[in-house]
């Protein structure tokens, strides 16, 4: 399986910390976000990457990771995003690095408390359709949001419900999908079939409604915490606060990591 690393983006959110640099290289603690980031993927087994990031940036990104060697990969790749158009738009671009593999997607503003690679582990043991990774928080209606039944499976995936989705004037659950997907190969068959939505993106949620509709959606639960640095300067610094004191990419012990 490969890792792609989405760091693009305008960080409007973030502005005007974002005035002279990606959003994704301001510091969180002792280093720079997208460490994080990088660092969870080479924990969970990935040793093939690619970070795409906007063009101003991309010399920046390839300053700090170089050859990503001393994050033990064996390959780091970066590709460059014209203009933003949507995860799935981002993800598209990594369509020829992947090849016939499955792929591990991370947002890099994502950061987890504890590494992910029991799910990742669980995944490529069968790596076909797609798993979702979801973390329980505050304030769902701001993410992609898992309708269950009363099973406990999920119907489906709304994003934003109450902004975006209006069908939704509250979230159907309190539970939130995180910016880490895993997908067997037929993503980009996925993304290249997708419509725009009404903001002019092509939606990730869409693509894993798509896998949903096929039945070949799974999904797994954050254990500890996940943080969205990326959401707002005032959610910004609360990270930065969260991750000074509990730390980030820990491994699971005992029955947990198993």
């Amino acid at each position: 399986m490969k890792g792609v690393i989405l760091a693009g983006g305008s960080a409007t959110r973030l502005y005007p910390l974002t005035y002279t640099q990606n959003k994704h290289l301001l510091p969180v603690n002792d280093r720079p976000m997208a460490y994080y980031a990088v660092e969870l993927m080479a924990s969970c087994g990935i040793r093939d990457l690619m970070i795409i990031t906007s063009r101003e940036y991309a010399g920046n990104f390839l300053y700090h990771f170089r050859s990503g060697r001393s994050f033990g990969l064996k390959t780091l790749e970066y590709e460059v995003q014209d203009k933003a158009g949507g995860i799935a738009e981002a993800l598209s671009l990594a369509e020829d690095f992947v090849g016939d593999s499955a792929v591990a997607v991370l947002l890099c503003d994502n950061i987890f408390e504890f590494s992910l690679k029991k799910s990742f582990r669980e995944f490529k043991k069968n790596p076909t359709g797609a798993r979702v990774i979801l973390a329980e928080v505050s304030h769902p209606e701001h993410y992609g949001v898992p309708k269950f039944d009363q099973k406990g499976k999920i119907t489906e995936i709304i994003e934003k419900p109450g902004k975006l989705d209006k069908r939704y004037q509250t979230p159907p659950s309190s539970y939130a999908v995180t910016g880490c997907y895993l997908y067997d190969n037929n993503v980009f068959k996925i993304v290249n079939q997708l419509e725009r939505s009404e903001r002019g993106e092509l939606e990730i949620t869409d693509v894993n409604n798509a896998y949903l509709k096929k039945g070949k959606l799974s999904h797994s639960f954050v254990q500890g915490g996940w943080w969205d640095a990326g959401e707002s300067i005032d959610q910004y610094n609360e990270v930065c606060q969260i991750v000074r004191d509990l730390g980030a990419n820990k491994p699971l012990k005992g029955s947990l990591a198993k």
